[in-house]
């Protein structure tokens, strides 16, 4: 099993540490120089060849935040830092990829209004924004990892924005059309939407809100789980 951690190493950056079955927890990699990343809290992914690929909610060349590799010797590539400017600052989430080999992903920060962007890059280290958020309707401040259909579509969500500034469900099409799925009241329906979402065959998906959902002990409610419809 592979994974991160977000704090220690040897400047207390994070890790990325390989896990075997005989309980013995090898480090991959320490990050320490700050240019090639802090805090990897998210969750890798892993190609055939056995590389890994993450993100960094900070360091990197300007500080906001890295794309990087790890090879199954443990050698790290920084593959893009981000600015956190117009291509987007702060990514908390993990990667996917396509066939093609390029990844996506989401920052919280930076992008045409600050509020977060959802970014695509390619295996040349080009990195395009395929939207910024507004921090309106639209939403803002995007968390999590993103999910893809076959028909190249993404789908995540926001914590801020919404018709309620309480997040949203969205989708994005691939020429870079936004339509908000769902906004947030804080009520019923929830408030503040956390993690990945998952798709069933039907295009229904599912996910979990941090706040909300009626009457509660807990101040604002305690969460929901929640299905949205295509």
């Amino acid at each position: 099993m592979y994974g991160t951690t977000e704090f220690g190493g040897r400047r207390n950056y994070g890790t990325v540490f390989e896990l075997r079955r005989s309980d013995r927890k090898t480090r991959l990699h320490s990050f320490a120089k700050g240019g090639d990343g802090r805090y990897p809290g998210a969750s890798m992914i892993r190609d055939s060849a056995g590389n890994l690929y993450g993100t960094a909610e900070n360091g990197g060349a300007s500080g906001f935040g890295s794309v990087f590799e790890v090879a199954a010797d443990g050698s790290e590539t920084v593959l893009y830092s981000f600015t956190g400017e117009s291509d987007g600052g702060t990514p908390l989430a993990g990667l996917i990829a396509d066939k093609a080999g390029n990844f996506y992903g989401t920052t919280a920060y930076g992008g045409a209004s600050g509020n977060g962007t959802v970014f695509e890059l390619a295996p040349n280290g080009i990195e395009t924004v395929l939207y910024s958020f507004g921090g309106g309707n639209d939403g803002g401040t995007p968390p999590s990892a993103l999910i893809r259909d076959n028909k190249g579509n993404l789908f995540g969500t926001t914590v801020l924005g919404g018709t309620s500034c309480l997040g949203t469900v969205f989708k994005l099409a691939p020429d870079g059309t936004e339509t908000v799925l769902h906004s947030f009241s804080g009520g019923s329906d929830g408030a503040t939407p956390a993690g990945r979402l998952k798709m069933d065959d039907a295009g229904n998906l599912y996910g979990m809100t941090v706040y909300g959902g009626g009457a509660s002990a807990c101040t604002g409610g305690c969460g929901t789980v929640f299905e949205v419809s295509p």
